[in-house]
C-alpha cells in the first residue's frame, strides 16, 4: 500500500485470496472493505492505469479466474 492512502481506509490488502476465484475474491473484498472497488483484471491480457486511487483494488487473476497476487489498495 502507499503511503498515500495512509489513515482510517480499513483492510487494505488480502493475501488469503490467492487462490481464490477472482468474483469470490472481488465480492469478498468490497464486503469487507465498502469503501473500495474491487476490480477483477486478467494477468497478462487486461491492462490496468497505474496511478494510485485509495477507493480501488485490483484483483489478478490468471486465464482461469483464479487469484494469483495479493489483492490491496492502490
Amino acid at each position: 500500500m502507499s503511503s498515500v492512502c495512509e489513515g482510517d481506509i480499513g483492510k487494505s490488502s488480502w493475501p488469503e485470496l490467492v487462490g481464490a476465484r477472482g468474483e469470490v475474491a472481488e465480492a469478498t473484498i468490497e464486503r469487507e472493505n465498502p469503501r473500495v472497488n474491487a476490480i477483477v483484471v486478467v494477468e497478462g491480457r487486461d491492462m490496468v492505469i497505474t496511478d494510485v486511487q485509495c477507493d480501488r483494488v485490483w484483483v489478478w487473476v490468471n486465464s482461469k479466474g483464479v487469484v494469483v497476487r495479493t489483492p490491496g489498495i492502490g
